[in-house]
């Protein structure tokens, strides 16, 4: 059979029949994975990409967009009104590449050079949960905890040994944070006590306390590789 040469009309391509490569095409741009990793759970605004996304222009966010839309990765569309705005999400396909997001992290989560203090949004601190969960530690638990960043409620529930993480409201958690993304990754990750943030009117806590104290503890951020 014979293969179809695919034409691409703009671009720095490899010009390598490797799907890896391949997926560098179309993802391997600056800015290009950080702005899926901002669709990974919904639709967002233009407005809201780049608040999240610390230090990219509007314009390079306007070419990355275009770039992944080409691409088949993102699609655009309008809120039905009252909201009436347009927003970009990720295709079926491009939700497919969930599992690289999770890979890349922990890997990189490895290396000496990697500064957990850094600006990080509220997606990305709930990917990390997907990615740092410890399911042995877990064990049986079975909990809700909420989170809220602003005006963004999300959830993350734990049953039966598995994790998910989704926008939504926290009505139904156990306990409910409030405050923002980089002093829960201090919390959980830097094992620093809730009460330290609390005390400077940083964060506050609705709920059950132990609930929060032991959803922590089943995250830790692997040992560094020894380069």
């Amino acid at each position: 059979m014979k293969l179809e040469k695919i034409t691409y009309r703009a671009g720095r391509r490899y010009h390598d029949a490797c799907g890896a490569a391949h997926g560098l095409d179309l993802i391997g741009e600056r800015w290009a994975l950080l702005v899926i990793r901002e669709l990974m759970m919904g639709p967002r605004r233009f407005g809201d990409l780049r608040k999240d996304l610390h230090g990219i222009s509007a314009n390079v966010l306007t070419q990355r967009l275009e770039g992944l839309e080409v691409s088949g990765i993102v699609t655009r569309r309008k809120l039905p009104p009252p909201a009436s705005v347009q927003v970009y999400e990720l295709t079926p396909w491009g939700y497919e590449i969930k599992p690289v997001f999770m890979v890349l992290g922990g890997w990189a989560a490895r290396s000496p050079r990697h500064d957990p203090t850094l600006p990080i949004s509220a997606v990305s601190i709930m990917q990390s949960f997907e990615t740092m969960f410890d399911a042995a530690l877990a064990g049986d638990a079975a909990m809700t905890v909420g989170f809220v960043f602003g005006d963004e409620p999300f959830v993350v529930q734990i049953e039966n040994g598995t994790i998910t993480t989704r926008r939504g409201h926290t009505d139904a958690a156990h306990v409910v944070v409030t405050t923002q993304p980089p002093l829960v990754a201090a919390c959980v990750y830097g094992k620093v006590p809730l009460a330290a943030f609390e005390a400077d009117g940083l964060m506050t806590l609705t709920g059950d306390r132990a609930v929060f104290d032991r959803f922590a503890s089943f995250f830790n951020l692997p040992e560094k590789a020894p380069v």
